[in-house]
């Protein structure tokens, strides 16, 4: 390698269905929406990331958003490859570069995939010129993120609940024990709003209005020690067609999202009841640790708390936790080879 080595890069991505997140030397230098926006007629990208957040359901028909990834995988090959390759343009230290690098990526991967998306992630990232691409499991690089000695003998049970998929797992001595995705995360709570929006206030809200919501006054209960304000939502009302303005308080939305978040506890349960019994006894001692922007859910602790009768620990800075986790294993990956996936 050698004299490679300073003409090589070192990044580590966290390719998510809601949000991508790049570290380059121990910065995250990109944190964006996974989203692009594509012009119909020259086929070409003319926005990623939070400039095409925004055009997210006001566009005309020779403009089209695409989400190249759901469910945690990728499912628009081209656009997710292009977003990969614009983002990493973006970052300022690859700029002032002559020539491209060459890459050494770390890029985690939702634990449910099968070998075909595992495939697609890893021809996107050869693609943008990566020529050592690692693949890492996401409760693992969450579990790390977390701060969390993987190594030791002893059981820790992370709940990761993403944009498309919650993954939960059990994992001692740097392996995953047992292990659950649901499709159950953050787009579903958000699709939940839209529907109860439409149902119960006969009002048509978009995707980024439901979003706001979820963010603003969401909760998975009803009974909060520090409820939030009551908030405006505007959109269209579906009986005369006009636009329109309802209060609406953070225990609609508790309801509107029960049925998804019990089974996300129903996920959690089986999990539980899958594990070995002397990692249920780490875990009875250790708790759960929830990492990923759907654990900021007000109330889900507290709710898994009571479910479970374990305590429960939400990771500082949740939407960063996988991302700190798969850079860790970036500059140690010696002592992570056994965790990561070529």
């Amino acid at each position: 390698m050698g004299f490679f080595d300073f003409l090589t890069e070192n990044i580590a991505i966290d390719l998510g269905t809601a949000n991508t997140l790049i570290i380059h030397n121990d910065k995250v230098v990109v944190d964006s929406p996974s989203i692009v926006a594509r012009d119909r007629t020259t086929k070409k990208i003319i926005a990623v990331g939070k400039e095409a957040a925004q055009m997210q359901g006001k566009t005309h028909e020779n403009i089209k958003t695409i989400r190249p990834l759901k469910d945690g995988v990728i499912a628009d090959f081209d656009a997710s490859e292009q977003m990969i390759a614009m983002f990493i343009k973006e970052i300022p230290a690859l700029k002032k570069k002559l020539f491209p690098p060459a890459l050494r990526m770390v890029i985690c991967i939702p634990s449910g995939i099968t070998e075909v998306e595992m495939r697609a992630v890893k021809e996107s990232a050869e693609r943008v010129n990566g020529k050592e691409v690692y693949l890492i499991h996401e409760p693992m690089a969450a579990a790390i993120g977390i701060g969390v000695d993987i190594m030791q003998p002893k059981g820790n049970m992370i709940v990761d609940i993403g944009g498309g998929t919650t993954e939960i797992a059990v994992i001692a001595l740097g392996g995953i024990v047992c292990d659950k995705s649901v499709k159950i995360a953050g787009d579903v709570f958000t699709n939940d709003i839209i529907y109860y929006m439409r149902t119960q206030h006969n009002l048509y809200v978009g995707e980024r209005s439901a979003e706001k919501i979820k963010i603003q006054i969401g909760a998975a209960t009803e009974d909060l020690e520090v409820p939030p304000e009551e908030m405006s939502v505007q959109g269209r009302d579906l009986l005369t067609g006009k636009p329109k303005q309802v209060q609406i308080s953070f225990r609609e939305i508790a309801k509107a999202l029960d049925k998804s978040i019990l089974r996300i506890e129903d996920a959690v349960m089986e999990t539980l009841s899958q594990t070995p019994p002397e990692l249920a006894a780490d875990i009875y001692n250790t708790g759960i640790y929830l990492a990923g922007g759907g654990s900021m859910l007000r109330g889900l602790d507290k709710r898994l708390s009571q479910k479970t009768d374990l305590p429960v620990y939400i990771a500082e800075d949740p939407l960063r936790a996988v991302v700190r986790g798969t850079g860790i294993c970036l500059k140690n990956l010696a002592k992570y080879k056994s965790v990561l996936i070529k």
